[in-house]
């Protein structure tokens, strides 16, 4: 029986959350977005150039083949929308590579899937898309090697945005757990919170 102790609360949160794809379908497709749903995107920051979302419904812990979860590695979804300027920016520098650019006068920004190894504390790329004013696809890169979190400065935008997301993430652990389609694995399921991979973790301070 996996009903364990440190995860009370988990099935309730199952019966108001379900699982969403990479990019749960609120719109119809095709349709042109024009505001970000915040009951699937939540808002971290931004900067000059772009505005930084990562689909908190999404977020999960991944799959192992067995059907049990990896509480090591987190899988979240994330998005970044362009102002004009940058969009100019990723059309002249595909220009550059000699890359195709058609469909990218509708660009607004890209998406990312985010892989969080909380044992070794490192974040990966592992799918890059170009969207466009549908959050259709327009081209995809290939995946980027796992960058270790202390490499960063804590002024870096990055860093601070996979801060956030990990903050997120543990704080609501328990949901994450509750809404994934995988299960708990008897050992994992009989660990001490404080023992958790994602308690575990040391997570500073946001900085100004």
């Amino acid at each position: 029986m996996r009903h364990k102790k440190f995860f009370a609360g988990i099935i309730s949160a199952a019966m108001l959350f379900t699982t969403s794809s990479t990019f749960a379908q609120a719109w119809e497709d095709g349709e042109v977005i024009t505001e970000v749903p915040t009951e699937i995107y939540m808002w971290v920051q931004s900067t000059p150039r772009a505005n930084y979302w990562f689909n908190h419904q999404a977020a999960g812990y991944r799959i192992k083949e067995d059907g049990t979860l990896d509480l090591n590695t987190l899988m979240v979804p994330a998005i970044y929308l362009y102002d004009n300027i940058q969009v100019e920016d990723v059309i002249q520098k595909r220009r550059w590579k000699k890359l195709p650019t058609r469909g990218y006068n509708k660009l607004v920004g890209r998406s990312e899937l985010l892989k969080f190894d909380l044992k070794n504390m490192t974040v990966q790329v592992v799918e890059k898309t170009d969207l466009d004013d549908t959050w259709g696809a327009l081209d995809k890169d290939t995946p980027g090697e796992p960058v270790e979190l202390k490499s960063l400065s804590d002024k870096d935008v990055m860093y601070k945005f996979y801060r956030a997301i990990l903050a997120w993430a543990k704080d609501h652990n328990e949901l994450i757990i509750g809404r994934s389609k995988g299960i708990l694995s008897d050992e994992d399921g009989d660990l001490p919170i404080n023992q958790v991979p994602i308690n575990k973790i040391f997570i500073p301070p946001a900085t100004p």
